[in-house]
């Protein structure tokens, strides 16, 4: 069993900046890709970033210049820096984690942009 316990999200005005997190615990032999994930109200989920665990990074194009992954593999941690908050980007975020061809999802962080 995996779990993924994500943190970090909130209220920001526009323009602004937040930094989520993403910690990966339990059964965990090797993580693959961890990216994050994001769904707005009414909106089908879609790919914030991912990112390799050889540190290959993609970005979704709305996203790119604004937003940067990382991870810190000896604490099974991947992070989204997001910068230059826009209204659009309000949504909830999930992190997602591939391990042995399995996908695990976290519970969700709720960001809210306001202007």
């Amino acid at each position: 069993q995996v779990q993924l316990v994500e943190s970090g999200g909130g209220l920001v005005q526009a323009g602004g900046s937040l930094r989520l997190s993403c910690v990966a615990s339990g059964n965990i032999f090797r993580i693959n890709t961890m990216a994050w994930y994001r769904q707005a109200p009414g909106k089908e989920r879609e790919l914030v970033a991912a990112i390799t665990s050889g540190g290959s990074t993609n970005y979704a194009d709305s996203v790119k210049g604004r937003f940067t992954i990382s991870r810190d593999n000896a604490k099974n941690t991947v992070f989204l820096q997001m910068n230059s908050l826009k209204l659009e980007d309000t949504a909830v975020y999930y992190c997602n984690v591939e391990i042995l061809s399995s996908q695990y999802w976290g519970q969700g962080t709720l960001v809210i942009v306001s202007s």
